[in-house]
């Protein structure tokens, strides 16, 4: 399956001027120009230009099924027509693009990193009512991870993690703000500290993430040993799907 992935409705806007002799002269000379220049380019353009003109087609056809018997003689299609046509047909092209990479999605992507975007979804954090407390940079760090500037968070976490390398409240949100920031290999570390914490308030959570985040670097063996140590109803669901 060829990636269109990148045909944009810019693109086939542009590929539709071209097509109708709407282009300015000089975009369309650069427009020509590239075509040349970039086989990548030309192919997608003639993707494109076929998908228009089958549409087109299949559109004309259906006319002249349905009024067959009342013309006489073949007739030329004016140029609004073809325009017309046109608009409908990119408007279809869009639809096709979004439903096949769709379905290349749920097709193509491994069982794993499916159920990883099903089950996933970041902690939801500490209240921030504290600010005025002796923990005032933590919590400030919060306020920025609750409101998804994951970046920031980590910037501030770090700087607190350096100062108190074991402590698993630390440990545990700046593993969870690496995970919502896509930095899985950051993460895992981070909550296996909390993890080897007896104690600590978060390991029940961290048991369940550090799964997640096996099940997402595809190391099934390892996501179904920390996921069995959650006990939790969503953490057993995903289980019986892993078996």
């Amino acid at each position: 399956m060829k990636d269109n992935s990148n045909i944009t409705q810019d693109l086939l806007e542009r590929i539709e001027r071209y097509y109708n002799d709407t282009m300015p002269n000089d975009e369309r000379e650069a427009f020509g120009n590239k075509l040349q220049s970039d086989e990548a380019f030309k192919t997608q353009v003639e993707d494109v230009k076929t998908l228009l003109l089958g549409i087109e087609t299949q559109s004309l056809k259906e006319q002249m099924d349905v009024f067959h018997l009342d013309v006489p003689e073949p007739t030329t299609i004016s140029k609004s027509s073809k325009i017309k046509l046109l608009n409908f047909a990119k408007y279809a092209v869009a639809a096709i693009l979004v439903i096949a990479l769709g379905r290349y999605w749920f097709f193509g992507t491994p069982t794993n990193e499916k159920l990883y975007a099903k089950y996933y979804t970041p902690d939801p954090g500490l209240p921030t009512t504290m600010s005025a407390s002796d923990n005032f940079e933590f919590y400030d760090a919060m306020v920025n991870y609750k409101h998804g500037d994951y970046k920031i968070a980590i910037s501030k976490w770090k700087k607190i993690q350096q100062k108190k390398p074991t402590n698993d409240t630390i440990n545990y949100f700046l593993a969870a703000a690496y995970m919502a920031n896509n930095n899985i290999e950051n993460a895992i570390p981070l909550f296996k500290i909390t993890t080897n914490k007896f104690k600590s308030a978060f390991k029940n959570d961290a048991n369940f993430y550090l799964g997640l985040a096996y099940l997402k670097t595809n190391n099934k063996e390892q996501a179904i040993k920390y996921l069995k140590l959650n006990h939790s109803e969503k953490s057993n669901e995903l289980l019986d799907k892993l078996k």
